[in-house]
């Protein structure tokens, strides 16, 4: 054995317990607890894990509840206004820091601190902004304009939509990151060439430049849908999924039956439910991205 590789080994050593050691623990954690909470969905279990077999009871008894049943249309009204207007928010903030602005760092510093935040200090203060006696319709009364109305906290039509402008303001730093390194990747011979052709700067990005952000835009709406389906303590912090059920959405269910109402079955039920939904997403996402390799290395 060589020097060189006696020197080697410590390093090696190294690298497998910085990086190998958590990622296997991490993984092993993750199967764990998803197999044992799929077992406990099969299970009579209430406020004690126990054994048993009662079939797909738990499942059915969940997808017939109408809390369930509430918080899965919410999801679908809060992922998709989230989703969208969250990555067109991101792209729209890329492309004004795209243009070399003066300041540009101090402004992508003050775009991407809101992911610096959790949730649960997010939800607590846009619950004090959005509250009719002490935030936004409170102080533009005292201002005057006392015929003003801004109650969508306590409304229950609008109040999912409360969810959606903290989500917004939370993510879309996130979209505006990985649409402006896209940007910032397109080659400068095709903006040249453009500009050679006469196009102008609107022609530019919706011809040239936005055309290419698609795999990047890809990845930001499947990140952003896994925001959306897992959301919890955003909905818990701001509205407690009130007025009522107006913003219930599925992880406080599962919350609602495992702490709440003591049934560990149905709540483990609801979060393997809530875990195949977030597979509808990410295995297709996972198979484009493996197919877009393979057709790469084809070449």
């Amino acid at each position: 054995m060589t020097t060189r590789s006696l020197l080697e080994r410590p390093r090696r050593l190294a690298e497998f317990l910085v990086i190998w050691v958590p990622l296997l623990l991490s993984a092993g954690h993750v199967v764990l607890f998803t197999a044992w909470t799929t077992w406990m969905s099969f299970t009579p279990s209430t406020l004690m894990p126990v054994n048993g077999w009662v079939g797909w009871r738990n499942y059915t008894s969940v997808l017939g509840t109408r809390n369930w049943q509430i918080a899965f249309d919410n999801l679908l009204l809060f992922g998709a206004g989230f989703v969208i207007l969250t990555a067109l928010t991101g792209l729209l903030l890329a492309i004004l820091l795209d243009q070399r602005i003066r300041g540009e760092n101090v402004l992508r510093s003050i775009f991407l601190y809101p992911m610096a935040v959790s949730f649960v200090v997010t939800g607590t203060v846009w619950s004090w902004l959005l509250n009719p006696g002490m935030g936004i319709q409170k102080l533009v009364n005292d201002w005057g304009w006392t015929g003003f109305r801004f109650d969508w906290l306590v409304d229950r039509d609008m109040a999912i939509w409360t969810i959606v402008i903290a989500g917004i303001w939370q993510a879309s730093g996130f979209a505006m990151a990985l649409f402006l390194a896209g940007l910032r990747s397109v080659e400068g011979d095709l903006i040249k060439a453009a500009q050679i052709d006469g196009a102008g700067p609107v022609r530019i990005y919706t011809r040239v430049i936005l055309p290419t952000l698609w795999p990047i835009a890809v990845a930001v709406l499947v990140i952003l849908l896994q925001f959306a389906i897992k959301t919890f303590d955003l909905v818990r912090a701001l509205t407690g999924g009130g007025p009522g059920l107006a913003t219930q959405l599925p992880a406080l269910v599962v919350y609602d039956f495992m702490f709440q109402r003591g049934h560990i079955g149905r709540g483990s039920a609801a979060a393997v439910l809530m875990l195949l939904t977030l597979l509808f997403v990410l295995l297709p996402y996972g198979g484009w991205k493996y197919y877009q390799q393979r057709r790469a290395a084809r070449g």
